[in-house]
């Protein structure tokens, strides 16, 4: 088992920033991307942004490209999500995943096999 716990989250103005932690421990060697997604109150739950653990390569939803950040410390096991030029829109529950699959797939719907319990971001306008 693989256990994630989201950190960061909080109240911002728009076009502030936030910057999300996830720290992951567990059965962690088996994880090949890291990923955080969103839920806004009344929508289904949506891809943000993706990461390999060993190259780092990033993958990223059209509606966060040039605002946000994916990256990862591997000697921590902690993947992070740098949110600039926030919008009243971004305002969601970000849940950290981790699974067995390229970054490149890990939007599917099942693909990720691990969750956090999410971290709230307000962006208040």
């Amino acid at each position: 088992q693989v256990q994630l716990v989201e950190s960061g989250g909080g109240l911002v103005q728009a076009g502030g920033s936030l910057r999300l932690s996830c720290a992951a421990s567990g059965r962690t060697f088996n994880i090949y991307t890291m990923g955080w997604f969103r839920q806004a109150p009344g929508k289904e739950r949506e891809f943000v942004a993706a990461i390999s653990w060993s190259e780092g390569t990033t993958y990223y939803a059209d509606s966060v490209k040039g605002r946000f950040t994916i990256s990862r410390d591997n000697a921590k096991n902690t993947v992070y999500l740098q949110m600039n030029g926030l919008k009243p829109e971004d305002t969601a529950v970000y849940y950290c995943a981790a699974g067995l699959v390229p970054p490149s797939i890990a939007a599917l719907r099942g693909a990720m096999n691990y969750w956090g319990k999410g971290a709230l971001v307000t962006v208040a306008s």
